[in-house]
């Protein structure tokens, strides 16, 4: 089943992706950093749920003054949280 996260906090504005079976599998991210985002979506790629969640929750971006708190890997196991509350 496709999803779309709209992100908040990051330079990535959606996230879509597909789980089945709790496998994810063809996400993509919409802007943000291009090159780190293509690894994360090729390295997430046929991992668990929980498995996402787990490497990727918690995860920020920037340095100092200027962590966002977040990041879009953060954002991705946080839309796999939400998704997985959902069902």
């Amino acid at each position: 089943m496709r999803h779309t996260y709209k992100t908040q906090g990051t330079c990535a504005t959606e996230i879509q992706f597909d789980i089945n079976d709790n496998v994810v599998t063809n996400i993509s991210f919409t802007k943000g950093c291009n090159g780190n985002l293509k690894a994360v979506s090729i390295l997430a790629d046929g991992m668990t749920v929980d498995e996402v969640i787990k490497k990727c929750k918690g995860i920020t971006c920037g340095e100092g003054l200027k962590n966002k708190g977040t990041s879009c890997a953060d954002q991705f196991a946080i839309a796999l949280e939400k998704t997985q509350k959902k069902n």
